[in-house]
């Protein structure tokens, strides 16, 4: 017999709204008590006495038994969580960057006050990849994970390449649909994607990283000169997350805009859909899309982590109680298309091998191998205007 779900809503935005359009729907046993809003002037389509700007009247009322957070602000987000767990209370998150940045504590605390925190709808919106981690690749080595992990990033990138829009034409309109930030630099700076690789690798590889530690390049730099060169050799740019095993004890991790070719299975995915493309040693290559932005998409990744706390759904964290230790590495190389403008930014990297070298009065750049620190190491010098760098597929 499921349990009835009494809820405490903090935030109703586009996701807020999109879990209400879907909850009103069905008939599921769940009522959404309260929702903790920090507008309290803002029209919205409920009942005025269903909003408050209060916290306390979610983390402090017995009949609430889940928390839903879908706020922007990490920090607080992050106190609200912690609160809600150590109190009893479930909680089911879609914050990517809280999540990541403080999934030790958070897992710690789960186990310590017997509660549960869900975080579907916090990775590549409508596609359950946290739960199939858990669930179906529990058993599995799993060789590498990659994919399209931002709508924003792809939307702007499918414009450039299918439209032959400009960068900042393709960005402007991302920003009226709502894909993307006044300031971008989250998605196009490879962040977002960045935070749920994050997550994704604890399930996958039993790894707990601070994510400031890995690498991430986005597309704000991307020019005209490597779109150009793209097109030449039949390729396209994607901004890809990437994780693999590359011995028995270490793993690696680093997102980067990626040329890919046709026979890629990301070379199709465009506009605002996401992609995971899963690589296990026995269940070979799994590939799962859909819409990794919007309100319904999200929404439905949310409501299924509600629906799955009626029977007391928790993660398990199955690959951190495996005796197979795994450590996060920055030691791996790279073939990478490197676009500079001043020559003696050459000087100041050390590659491992170059084998193409361009000159023109327009623009230089250079093919070659590259080791992951080294890119870390030299990322202000790589990443300064007029520089662009990324994997060869």
């Amino acid at each position: 017999m499921s349990k009835k779900i009494t809820i405490g809503m903090f935030g109703f935005g586009v996701v807020g709204q999109g879990l209400y359009d879907i909850i009103k729907t069905k008939n599921l046993n769940l009522e959404i008590k309260k929702f903790v809003i920090k507008n309290a002037d803002k029209k919205r389509s409920l009942p005025a006495e269903l909003f408050t700007t209060d916290p306390e009247a979610i983390l402090n009322d017995p009949e609430i038994n889940t928390v839903v957070e879908l706020i922007d602000d990490a920090d607080a987000a992050f106190e609200i969580t912690k609160r809600a767990l150590s109190t009893g209370k479930n909680v089911v998150s879609a914050n990517k960057k809280m999540i990541a940045t403080h999934l030790e504590e958070l897992t710690k605390i789960q186990q310590e006050y017997g509660t549960s925190l869900l975080y579907e709808g916090a990775v590549c919106g409508s596609i359950p990849i946290i739960r199939n981690l858990e669930e179906y690749y529990d058993n599995e080595l799993l060789h590498s994970i990659s994919g399209i992990f931002n709508g924003s990033s792809n939307y702007i990138l499918s414009k450039i390449f299918n439209e032959n829009q400009s960068y900042d034409t393709a960005l402007k309109k991302a920003q009226e649909l709502g894909f993307a930030e006044t300031n971008p630099i989250l998605d196009v700076g490879g962040y977002d994607p960045k935070y749920k690789l994050t997550i994704v690798a604890s399930h996958a590889y039993g790894l707990f990283i601070d994510p400031n530690t890995i690498l991430n390049l986005g597309i704000d730099q991307l020019g005209e000169a490597d779109v150009r060169y793209a097109r030449e050799k039949n390729l396209k740019i994607k901004l890809v997350p990437f994780a693999k095993e590359i011995s028995n004890s270490e793993v690696v991790l680093y997102v980067l805009p990626k040329f890919i070719d046709k026979d890629n299975i990301l070379f199709n995915v465009e506009n605002e859909n996401n992609g995971v493309l899963v690589k296990a040693a026995f269940a070979d290559e799994q590939f799962f899309y859909g819409k990794g932005a919007g309100g319904h998409p999200t929404g439905s990744a949310v409501l299924s982590d509600i629906t799955a706390l009626r029977y007391d759904y928790r993660y398990e964290y199955k690959k951190h109680l495996t005796e197979k230790e795994l450590n996060y590495s920055t030691n791996y190389d790279l073939k990478v298309y490197f676009r500079y403008q001043e020559d003696d930014i050459l000087e100041n990297l050390e590659f491992k091998s170059i084998s193409e070298r361009f000159y023109s009065e327009q623009t230089k750049y250079i093919i070659g191998t590259i080791n992951l620190q080294e890119i870390i190491d030299k990322r202000d010098i790589i990443n300064i205007e007029g520089n662009f760098i990324a994997e060869i597929n």
